[in-house]
């Protein structure tokens, strides 16, 4: 099935979105998410971010940790940069050691961002951010985001956004070191290549119709974002800028692929 479109206003969001979203609006657009229809609930989700300011510094449980609060998994994500300006940064992991009271007060007194390791980034790389990762996304970015599908987010420090911080709830679950750039990849303009690191979803970026690479077990789940060319995925035309769902990989036409990101549940 084809996914519906949400375009969600963020304040740190862009005003001019790419051509091949055809929205027009007076309102900063921060992220579009793909929805499925009311009594299903996929185990990813995908949207689309775009960035004009800082996002606020955050975490996410793992699954064992989420658990212990009633959620049925964690949230592991990762980001495939779609466009970056020259400037642009990836807040991910710290930039030496720190111990928890010391990552706390810095968030405290408005200095955590002299702790955090800004990237930078530009078009084409791709980044898995597994649980416990401190993270921000900077301002000039475009990107792709997949994730398990769960609402759990503490957020550490917000820039003075009147919004709630999770301190205690972050400091328990946060990794208080550098982020493993093993999880970090260059992604090929024309190459089919696997994205994923044993995460609990794997994720593809796959160039014209050979889906060799796409795996044949039993996953439950498919997501398909078309980024040139088209996808069919059981009979509906997936274009990009779109998404489209289905159960097995066989609801999968890529004859007019040019290149698409291809994400499924483990």
């Amino acid at each position: 099935m084809k996914l519906k479109r949400k375009f969600v206003e963020k304040p740190w969001g862009q005003d001019i979105l790419p051509d091949i979203f055809s929205h027009k609006s007076d309102k900063r657009i921060g992220e579009i998410w793909f929805e499925a229809p009311k009594g299903i609930t996929p185990q990813l989700m995908t949207k689309y971010l775009f960035t004009s300011e800082k996002l606020s510094v955050q975490v996410h449980p793992n699954d064992r940790q989420a658990r212990r609060i009633g959620l049925p998994h964690g949230k592991a994500e990762c980001w495939y940069i779609v466009d970056a300006e020259p400037d642009a940064r990836l807040g991910l992991g710290l930039k030496n050691q720190a111990s928890a009271t010391k990552l706390k007060t810095a968030a405290i007194l408005g200095e955590i961002e002299q702790l955090i390791d800004w990237k930078p980034v530009k078009k084409g790389e791709f980044y898995y951010v597994p649980p416990g990762t401190i993270h921000a996304i900077g301002p000039g970015i475009s990107l792709i985001e997949i994730q398990q599908n769960v609402d759990i987010t503490y957020r550490i420090y917000d820039y003075g956004r009147p919004r709630e911080l999770h301190l205690d709830e972050a400091m328990a679950i946060a990794k208080l070191s550098a982020y493993d750039m093993k999880y970090h990849q260059e992604v090929p303009t024309d190459t089919s290549i696997s994205l994923s690191l044993g995460s609990p979803f794997e994720l593809f970026q796959i160039v014209g119709a050979d889906d060799s690479l796409l795996p044949r077990t039993a996953s439950k789940e498919w997501h398909v974002i078309p980024l040139e060319g088209s996808v069919t995925v059981r009979g509906k035309l997936i274009k990009p800028g779109e998404c489209g769902i289905c159960p097995r990989l066989s609801d999968i036409d890529l004859s007019k692929n040019e290149k698409s990101l291809i994400a499924c549940t483990t």
